[in-house]
C-alpha cells in the first residue's frame, strides 16, 4: 500500500507540473469512452503562475515555439502517458506558425523518424521531417485507415499540422480502432474470424511517376525512393510486397497476406488494423479497380456489403474537429484510424511519421 501511495503521489506531482504549461479544453465534437475523453485537447495554460525556481524557466512556457518545444521535452513522459490513455492529442493555441515550427515540435518529442516507403499517398517533402499530407483533389474523401497498415513496417505515431485552415470541411476525422473491432465482431463475427484467420492481400498498380489526381497516385519511384527497379524490388520485399513489372513502366504491387486484426500489446486489446475500407472504396483511378484491390489472404473476395457496413460503423463512431491554423494533432497509429473529409480550398495540412 505504501508503494502504491508513493506512486500515486509521484504521478500527481508530474501531472501538477505539466499543468503549469498545459490545460485541457473541451469541444462539442469530443467523445467519452469508459470515462476517457477522445481526443484529448491541450492548450497553453495562460493563467498558471510558473514558479521562479522552475528549471530552465524560459524554455518551459508556451509563448514561443522554443518555449513550446521546451515544454514538450520537459513533460514528454506525461504527454506520452496521456497519448497512451486517449489515443490522440490535439494541441491547440500554441505558437506553431510554419512548417519549420512544426518540425521543431516533432523533433522535441524525439521519436525516431520513419521513411515513407510503401505508402500510396502522393506527398512532397517540405522541410526536415515534414512533408505534405495526401495531395489528392479536394473533392475526394480519403476513407478511414491505419497509416501504412498494408505493409509490414508502419509508423507507431503520426503528426499532422494545420498550416492553412480549410475554407470549409477538410477535417481529419479519427476513430478508436478497438471500438471498431468490437462492433464489427459483434455484428459480423464470421467475417472478423476470417480476417483473423487469413488476413488480407492488397493489390495496387503504380505508375512510374506521381499522379496527384489520384488519392493513391504515388508512383513506384517515390514509393520506394529510387529510380532503380532492382532496388525498388529489394525495398518492396523488406516490407512484404511483391512487384510484377508491366508494360509502359507501370508495376503491380501485391502486399500480403498481412494481418487485418492486430493485438495492441501495450493496451492488451485487439484493433481493427487494416486498410480494407480505403482499398475497397477508393483504390480507384486509371490503373486500379477498387473491387480488386483487397481480398482475404486465401484469395477469396471480401463481401462488399460487409465493407460498406464497416464504413457506416466508422462514421458513427468518428470524431471530426474542424481544423484551426496552428493545430498539431498527434495520433497513436496503434490505437486510432484517420481519414480526410472533402473540402473547399484553401487547405494545407502537413505531416510527419515516426517509428
Amino acid at each position: 500500500m505504501v508503494v502504491v501511495a508513493e506512486a500515486n503521489k509521484a504521478a500527481a506531482a508530474v501531472a501538477a507540473a505539466a499543468g503549469l504549461f498545459f490545460k485541457e479544453v473541451r469541444t462539442p465534437q469530443q467523445r467519452f469512452y469508459d470515462g476517457v475523453v477522445f481526443p484529448l485537447i491541450l492548450s497553453p495554460n495562460t493563467t498558471a503562475a510558473i514558479p521562479s525556481n522552475t528549471t530552465d524557466r524560459d524554455n518551459n512556457n508556451s509563448d514561443t515555439i522554443s518555449g513550446f518545444s521546451g515544454s514538450i521535452r520537459a513533460h514528454k513522459p506525461w504527454l506520452q502517458a496521456r497519448l497512451h490513455e486517449a489515443g490522440a492529442i490535439l494541441f491547440r493555441g500554441f505558437p506553431v506558425d510554419s512548417a519549420s515550427d512544426f518540425n521543431d515540435v516533432v523533433e522535441a518529442f524525439d521519436f525516431e523518424e520513419l521513411p515513407y516507403i510503401g505508402g500510396a499517398a502522393p506527398r512532397n517533402k517540405v522541410v526536415g521531417r515534414v512533408f505534405t499530407a495526401n495531395e489528392s483533389p479536394p473533392d475526394q474523401k480519403i476513407p478511414f485507415h491505419h497509416e501504412m497498415a498494408q505493409v509490414l513496417e508502419f509508423p507507431s505515431k503520426l503528426f499532422f499540422f494545420c498550416e492553412v485552415e480549410p475554407g470549409s470541411g477538410g477535417e481529419t476525422a479519427i476513430v478508436l480502432s478497438h471500438i471498431i473491432y468490437q462492433r464489427m465482431k459483434d455484428k459480423h463475427p464470421e467475417f472478423v474470424q476470417q480476417l483473423e484467420d487469413h488476413g488480407l492481400i492488397y493489390t495496387r498498380v503504380l505508375s512510374e511517376d506521381d499522379d496527384n489526381s489520384s488519392p493513391i497516385g504515388r508512383g513506384w519511384k517515390s514509393t520506394f525512393l529510387t529510380n532503380d527497379k532492382k532496388i525498388a524490388q529489394e525495398r518492396a520485399a523488406k516490407i512484404g510486397t511483391r512487384l510484377e513489372w508491366l508494360a509502359g513502366g507501370i508495376v503491380k504491387s501485391i502486399m500480403g497476406p498481412i494481418p487485418a486484426i492486430r493485438l495492441d500489446k501495450s493496451r492488451q486489446r485487439n484493433v481493427w488494423f487494416n486498410s480494407m475500407v480505403i482499398a475497397y472504396t477508393s483504390y480507384d483511378d486509371a490503373r486500379n479497380d477498387p473491387t480488386n484491390a483487397v481480398q482475404f489472404g486465401d484469395g477469396r473476395p471480401v463481401p462488399g456489403d460487409v465493407v460498406y457496413d464497416c464504413v457506416k460503423i466508422l462514421d458513427e463512431e468518428s470524431v471530426a474537429i474542424p481544423w484551426q491554423k496552428g493545430d498539431v494533432l498527434l495520433i497513436d497509429n496503434w490505437a486510432v484510424l484517420h481519414s480526410r473529409r472533402s473540402f473547399t480550398p484553401p487547405r494545407r495540412i502537413l505531416a510527419s511519421l515516426c517509428k
